[in-house]
């Protein structure tokens, strides 16, 4: 059984046209997949249907078996861990400390031990001289790792990462990318940015118009300059 498996995912906003049409893929434990797509592809909108922040018009989304759906929300986000594009939706406490214990505490660990656990990332993370600190005086590199640190605290099974070096300088990008590349969780990175996929990705599903445009070993994909010009993507650049 797949860890992550979507099936003939629908959805439209309110009063938009449909944004997702008959989305399907599956992750297998220890996978590493890039899902990848130009602006306004369906990217996000995928990621926030694997832990029920959107609810599909049709399909479904199981997380180790397990249906996604208003009555599993909790359970399945204790297994999704889902690190947002913008630092700030994840940021919202007096000092990065708090934002990092916020999630072992709200499911039940004790203070201590919370704190002890934010410690620990932080350690792991090297932003332990950081954590006394309000997310507005990070820098963007360490706002980005902040982001990251609240949600791997809490061990999720799949880590999902939506264009996490977007707004990156080169040596903050690389330093995410490294730390990224350590880790032993399943992974499913959402990104428009072709050269951090093949640093982190075996696998490249491209969403085009909301639907699935190919799903291939990234190697194969990162070879058909006429297939990616096509959908909206930029190859590397090659020296």
């Amino acid at each position: 059984m797949a860890l992550l498996e979507v099936t003939g995912l629908e959805f439209q906003y309110p009063g938009g046209s449909p944004a997702l049409s008959g989305v399907s893929f599956a992750v297998e434990r220890g996978e590493r997949v890039a899902l990848l797509g130009p602006t306004g592809s369906g990217k996000s909108t995928v990621l926030q249907h694997l832990n029920g922040l959107l609810v599909q018009a049709a399909g479904s989304v199981k997380v180790d078996g397990v249906l996604v759906g208003p009555d599993t929300a909790r359970e399945v986000r204790r297994k999704v861990g889902l690190v947002f594009q913008d630092p700030n939706d994840q940021l919202f406490l007096p000092t990065l400390m708090e934002d990092i214990a916020f999630g072992p505490l709200n499911a039940g660990t004790p203070p201590a031990e919370a704190r002890q656990l934010a410690e620990g990332i932080l350690d792991e993370l090297g932003l332990h001289h950081v954590g006394g600190r309000a997310a507005h005086h990070l820098s963007g590199g360490e706002r980005r790792l902040a982001a990251l640190a609240t949600v791997l605290v809490s061990r999720p099974e799949l880590l999902v990462l939506d264009e996490p070096t977007g707004d990156l300088d080169a040596r903050s990008r690389q330093r995410l990318v490294r730390l990224l590349r350590r880790r032993e969780e399943t992974l499913l990175v959402a990104t428009h940015d072709l050269e951090v996929a093949s640093a982190l990705c075996e696998r490249g599903i491209v969403l085009y118009g909301g639907a699935v445009a190919a799903d291939r070993p990234l190697g194969d994909l990162l070879a058909d300059l006429p297939f990616l010009e096509r959908h909206g993507l930029a190859a590397p650049l090659t020296e």
